[in-house]
């Protein structure tokens, strides 16, 4: 497998963190399948110029957080969605509506929102 997570160190994330997202994304898009193979701790330290524990720190959050599971003596695999990306939405929606509700506690209306949206090119209406 070719590695598909880049490190930005100028990012100030700490790399585990980077690598966990990085595969999250992989996940929920699909370029990452249920039942695939993750690439082993060694060589994704490797490719990636990384410590091993960094790496192994990452795949441990992964598995915790449910995107993969490990069979002992063979190595990390994607777990099937189950809800999942629906999870994923429900949370990110509730994130934008409590910093709308923030931004209105100071003062910035739905309207300048919107328009900021707009002048972005987030959303066309």
């Amino acid at each position: 497998m070719d590695v598909l997570v880049n490190i930005d160190y100028h990012d100030s994330r700490p790399i585990y963190e980077q690598i966990s997202e990085g595969f999250k994304k992989l996940i929920l898009s699909g370029v990452l399948t249920a039942d695939e193979q993750m690439p082993s701790v060694r060589s994704l330290a490797m490719e990636l110029s990384t410590n091993p524990n960094t790496v192994q720190k990452a795949f441990g959050e992964l598995e915790r957080e449910g995107f993969i599971y490990s069979i002992k003596g063979r190595g990390s695999f994607v777990k099937a969605d189950s809800g999942r990306v629906d999870i994923r939405k429900t949370r990110i929606l509730e994130a934008i509506d409590a910093l709308i509700r923030e931004a209105e506690e100071i003062g910035i209306t739905r309207e300048t929102i919107l328009n900021s949206l707009r002048e972005s090119g987030v959303t066309d209406k």
